[in-house]
């Protein structure tokens, strides 16, 4: 038995559990204005984009699909994120104003967790290889911006835009690097939500838009 997998599957069904009771007494014709989703009254669905492709949100039990493959994503982080993102949206487009973490409601607070969870981890992929970085930008189609040494905006997801930024290292420096959110980003996620969401963001730009089929929160899952 892997007792590390059933704690991490404990953590990440309770926070799904509580976002899910409150998607399923919201309005989805108002959620799907302010998230600038497309609700499906009859089928009683919303299509949502998230790192470029299209998954699916049952309304109102929260489960959650792959458009075009119809698989079942099990993910406790990326169906709850999803659910949030439903549900706190406010409908503020995006502005093209990039903001750190630190600028987010909250964000001083937790901000050496998402260090540590994002922004190291950038880093560590990315850091001493740019031409992977710059190769994998261009393959989910993200934007080419004018910020550090190489740096990425891409759609996250409707209407939630972020920029991925690194900086070379040399003999003398580390290489180092940064994540901005488009300001409006603060109307639909706060400062806890947001390590989640660097995480899902870091996979997604690895995958060029796909995602691992993570069992629990964050742990792979097991295809043997």
């Amino acid at each position: 038995m892997n007792l590390q997998a059933i704690k991490e599957d404990r953590q990440g069904k309770v926070p799904f559990e509580f976002i899910r009771d409150i998607f399923k007494d919201s309005d989805p014709i108002l959620m799907a204005e302010l998230s600038g989703s497309i609700y499906d009254k009859e089928r009683q669905i919303f299509t949502v984009r998230l790192m470029g492709k299209d998954y699916i949100v049952k309304y109102p039990s929260g489960e959650v699909l792959t458009k075009n493959e119809n698989k079942i994503i099990n993910s406790y982080a990326i169906k709850t994120t999803l659910l949030r993102y439903l549900v706190n949206a406010k409908g503020i487009p995006t502005t093209g104003k990039g903001i750190t973490y630190k600028e987010i409601p909250g964000g001083h607070v937790y901000y050496s967790n998402f260090y540590e969870r994002t922004i190291l981890k950038l880093v560590e992929i990315y850091g001493n290889n740019m031409d992977l970085f710059i190769e994998d930008g261009q393959k989910l189609g993200a934007e080419k911006v004018k910020m550090g040494d190489a740096a990425y905006r891409f759609q996250f997801l409707n209407n939630i835009y972020m920029t991925f930024i690194l900086w070379r290292g040399d003999d003398e420096i580390q290489p180092s690097g940064n994540i901005l959110f488009d300001f409006n980003t603060q109307y639909y996620f706060n400062a806890e939500d947001l390590a989640v969401v660097g995480d899902i963001a870091i996979a997604g730009f690895e995958g060029h838009g796909n995602l691992p089929l993570w069992r629990g929160v964050y742990q792979e899952e097991d295809n043997n």
